[in-house]
């Protein structure tokens, strides 16, 4: 039974039709012919065989011919469809032949055009596919560089100043600024009279003992390590957290670092080894915070009187103790004891400066 839309190939364009015809002229139309002469009496014997002879070989010529054409239609197309699987061809088979082939020949095409719409499809994929790899690498190269950043950056800076750095969109510390800040600068005493008393390495191994202390408490108490100068240490609070925060989180740093130092001090004197004290100055102000130097090297710093003023206040400041200026002592809201110590003249200041001494012992240490 035919279904709806299925071709038949009976007609003669078609290479079934066409080997019919020859099958007729060859086999069927010459006995025809012959019998029906020799039944009608007009031919006779000697005619008849020579009537068929030449009635076979015309039949079987002209059948060879339609079978020969159809032969060479269907090695057409094995031609090209072996272009098109050797890459020589790769737009559509055209071609006019039997019904047969050029159904093949239509039905090949469709297949090629799935074909071209799928490796388009595959192209676009690669494509997407190339473009996420390039995404995922450059992640993961980010990813690779943060973390080297970090860890480069975790030896100077703490880790509340590194988060800002690695998120801000530039990768860069944040624009020069004035804000109010805390300045804390903390000092050994007599430390060029100790130094002459020890190797070098041995003052190398003290200074990065103490150091390592010292950073871990200004890190622990949101504060920026500044610099180092020598035996010196310069720590900023009030730029990671909010400005008001400053000179409690800078008292407690202080007041941590005193006991600190008192620790570390006695486990030296039990093992026959030098000991010192350490002297810390405060001071609160507006100050320029932010990048300075030369565009191939740049300092995290700050600048101002603030500063100068914190570093006059340390020089005060006697083994033990903290000395602090007199917007850190208004602007502090801890349970902090603190004393007047007076009024002290400072370098290229007018004015004296009025100080407060902050007691270290017996204090609770926190933000």
């Amino acid at each position: 039974m035919k279904k709806p839309g299925q071709k038949t190939y009976k007609g003669f364009r078609s290479f079934v039709g066409k080997s019919r015809v020859a099958f007729y002229l060859s086999a069927v139309l010459p006995y025809l012919i012959v019998v029906y002469l020799f039944v009608d009496k007009k031919i006779g014997i000697s005619e008849i065989v020579l009537l068929f002879g030449a009635l076979a070989l015309f039949s079987m010529l002209t059948g060879f011919v339609l079978i020969r054409n159809s032969g060479d239609q269907l090695v057409l197309l094995v031609k090209e469809t072996g272009r098109m699987k050797t890459g020589e061809k790769n737009d559509f088979i055209r071609f006019n032949a039997d019904q047969e082939l050029n159904d093949i020949a239509e039905n090949f095409n469709v297949i090629v055009e799935k074909m071209h719409v799928t490796e388009k499809g595959m192209r676009e994929q690669s494509m997407q596919l190339m473009t996420y790899a390039r995404d995922v690498s450059r992640s993961y190269k980010q990813t690779k560089e943060e973390e080297r950043l970090r860890s480069k950056l975790s030896r100077y800076v703490g880790q509340n100043l590194i988060d800002k750095l690695i998120q801000s969109k530039d990768k860069v510390f944040p624009e020069s600024e004035s804000k109010e800040v805390t300045i804390l600068f903390a000092d050994i005493r007599s430390f060029t009279t100790l130094a002459e008393k020890m190797a070098d390495e041995e003052v190398v191994s003290m200074l990065n003992e103490y150091f390592d202390e010292m950073v871990d408490i200004v890190f622990k108490h949101n504060g920026i390590l500044d610099k180092f100068v020598g035996d010196q240490l310069i720590a900023v609070f009030g730029v990671i957290s909010p400005e008001d925060k400053g000179p409690d989180e800078a008292l407690n740093a202080a007041i941590e670092m005193q006991a600190a130092a008192k620790g570390l001090m006695n486990q030296r004197s039990a093992q026959g080894k030098e000991t010192f004290e350490i002297g810390i100055g405060i001071n609160t102000g507006r100050a320029i915070v932010g990048n300075v130097g030369s565009k191939n090297r740049l300092d995290y710093t700050v600048i101002g009187d603030t500063v100068n003023t914190a570093a006059r206040l340390q020089q005060e400041a006697r083994g033990g103790e903290i000395i602090i200026g007199e917007q850190t002592f208004r602007k502090a809201q801890g349970p902090f004891q603190i004393g007047k110590k007076g009024e002290i003249q400072v370098k290229n200041k007018i004015k004296p400066v009025t100080c407060y001494q902050v007691n270290p012992i017996n204090l609770s240490i926190g933000s």
